[in-house]
């Protein structure tokens, strides 16, 4: 047991799914820039709660920091990025 994990995959999954969600994060980020102005209208056309989208569009952080709000995680939720073609480098 302990040589499957000394000699296995297992020790590489983990960053790489941090690397994954590091990449998403940007891709979060980038498109909220992107969408700028529209930022609210393009929350709530993907199923964001009205509340959400508009204390996540008025917010003052930045759009790093907006990228890891729930509103952006559901509103680009991992299968949009798996339907847009990203790889996953960790599968689960």
């Amino acid at each position: 047991m302990a040589g499957k994990a000394y000699f296995g995959i297992a020790e590489v999954l983990s960053p790489l799914r941090e690397i994954d969600k590091w990449v998403r994060r940007k891709l979060r980020c980038y498109l909220w820039k992107q969408w700028g102005p529209a930022g609210y209208r393009e929350l709530r056309k993907r199923g964001v709660s009205v509340r959400e989208a508009w204390n996540t569009s008025k917010s003052a952080h930045g759009p790093w920091r907006l990228s890891k709000t729930p509103a952006l995680a559901i509103a680009l939720p991992l299968r949009f990025f798996i339907n847009l073609g990203l790889p996953n480098l960790a599968p689960r």
